[in-house]
């Protein structure tokens, strides 16, 4: 490996630390909802696993064959269960095309260099008829589009989120590139858990009693699409 190309692993470790290789349970819960009600078994792969945090609520559902998890970061322990892949996710996943039933990519795709890339990867990676569930950061909520308005840019991608969060996409920039990736057009899901502009620890759910859901009061959308039997 030439000395620029090890700076650039160097570079995409360190913003991988930077993010905690973690999501809240917020976003592993819908991803759950998600599973169930498309009642998803076989192999899973968790793109992106991070320290591991959905990796082990997705070996305690009991519910798929076989787990496996691939992430920049090492091995977490407390994992001997499941298939660890050590690879920077800028890169391809080379001998696992076709070989997972349900791939999830939770708060990964932001992170990562070419979203076209990584829907293209993640449809090579998933068996014919399988499921694709990603998730990221709403920038269509209401939150989200006064961040826009009042200080130029999303509400999960200013500074305090840089170099971790580098790739903003909407549910248009989702729908086209899924299709263009030869998966379905997205489905899309909400976490219907988000804060308020400028008071994200108040959220709409609290103040409305549960009333303000999906689109414009989630702080997190997940994108779910199958890929053709052939």
């Amino acid at each position: 490996m030439d000395l620029a190309a090890q700076d650039l692993l160097t570079h995409r470790a360190k913003a991988a630390e930077l993010s905690g290789g973690i999501s809240s349970n917020v976003i592993y819960a819908a991803i759950e909802r998600v599973i169930a009600a498309k009642d998803l078994k076989g192999s899973v792969l968790d793109y992106g696993a991070g320290v591991g945090g959905l990796t082990r609520r997705l070996v305690g559902l009991n519910r798929f064959a076989t787990v496996s998890a691939a992430d920049i970061m090492q091995a977490p322990g407390g994992l001997d269960s499941v298939n660890w892949i050590e690879q920077d996710l800028n890169e391809p996943m080379r001998g696992y095309e076709g070989a997972f039933d349900t791939v999830i990519a939770a708060e990964v795709i932001e992170h990562l260099e070419n979203p076209r890339f990584t829907v293209r990867e993640i449809a090579r990676l998933l068996k014919p008829g399988g499921t694709a569930i990603v998730s990221t950061p709403n920038n269509e909520s209401w939150r989200s589009f006064v961040a826009l308005l009042v200080r130029g840019h999303y509400a999960a991608f200013g500074a305090l989120s840089y170099p971790a969060h580098i790739t903003a996409l909407l549910r248009k920039d989702f729908t086209r590139i899924f299709t263009e990736s030869k998966l379905a057009a997205p489905e899309f899901f909400f976490t219907d858990d988000g804060g308020l502009p400028g008071k994200p620890s108040v959220t709409w759910q609290k103040i409305s009693f549960g009333m303000l859901r999906g689109l414009r009061f989630s702080d997190n959308v997940i994108a779910v699409a199958k890929k053709a039997l052939a």
